[in-house]
């Protein structure tokens, strides 16, 4: 069984695909349940519907454990690759996930699957519990036309289209089909594109490890990466300084860590001799 038009959902833009799972398909009168360090508008839709939710923490490596989400639930969400670490599970693991919470969806939230990770859709044929959501925003660089869609048994699909129809039942311009469809059509684009992203993402990591950041295996366009020596809010601050801006998220889990988005190879370069100037300056 392979998937057909009654497996796929669109809608603008992955933020509104996800809201509109949250709605449709979680509660319970249960929690659900997703990463302690994970994409955090999981915490602003869980609000907005009010829908209980647990944190599951990330281990001491910052990976997801697939045996620390256990008991009942009113569903599951995980990022693949997750933000903002950048790592990913295996099919492996999402199958266990899968076949632990038989009647519970788990939505597998895949913006950055293109930058090196698999993606589950292969699995949505045997898992009627299986939502996977991705986007035109990251990997075809589509952001602006606000193009979300899912991948899912037809009758998770008519659950997202039963609430899409009650805020309105036609929100794709034409405009962004049109886009979305020439994206779709032009492969080696994508191809190209991922590929120049991954050496460069290759890179930036090497030379971050070289100046003496540790930094996480990423499966998408940006690294998390820490100083062992120095605090990364001021880190972030400095490079501020010099107009080189990285995302520093506060927090007991992240305190210490840097998001940085793989830029051209020239704006990778330019971020780390920026680095080294500051931690030679420091020292």
């Amino acid at each position: 069984m392979g998937l057909d038009p009654s497996h796929v959902f669109v809608g603008n833009g992955s933020d509104e695909v996800l809201a509109h799972a949250f709605q449709a398909f979680f509660g319970h009168g249960e929690a659900v349940l997703f990463a302690d360090v994970t994409y955090s508008f999981y915490k602003v839709y869980c609000g907005l519907y009010s829908l209980p939710y647990r944190l599951v923490p990330l281990d001491g490596g910052m990976r997801v454990g697939v045996d620390d989400y256990t008991g009942p639930c009113g569903g599951i969400v995980l990022a693949n690759p997750n933000a903002p670490t950048g790592m990913a599970l295996d099919l492996a693991e999402i199958r266990r996930l899968l076949e632990r919470h038989p009647d519970r969806v788990v939505l597998v939230d895949e913006a950055y699957v293109d930058f090196g990770a698999q993606s589950a859709a292969s699995l949505v044929p045997d898992y009627p519990n299986l939502l996977v959501v991705q986007t035109f925003s990251k990997s075809r660089a589509l952001a602006g036309l606000r193009v979300g869609f899912a991948f899912g048994q037809p009758e998770l699909i008519e659950g997202l289209t039963r609430i899409k129809d009650s805020f309105n039942s036609y929100p794709l311009d034409r405009l962004a089909q049109a886009g979305a469809q020439a994206s779709v059509e032009d492969e080696a684009w994508l191809k190209q594109c991922v590929e120049q992203v991954i050496a460069s993402r290759t890179q930036l990591s090497a030379g971050l490890e070289a100046l003496g950041f540790d930094v996480l295996p990423s499966c998408a366009n940006f690294v998390y990466t820490r100083h062992p020596n120095r605090e990364a809010v001021e880190l972030a601050a400095r490079l501020r300084e010099k107009a080189i801006i990285v995302r520093h998220l506060k927090g007991e889990r992240t305190e210490a860590w840097l998001r940085i988005t793989v830029g051209t190879d020239g704006q990778c370069q330019a971020l780390l001799d920026a680095l080294r100037e500051i931690l030679h300056r420091n020292s």
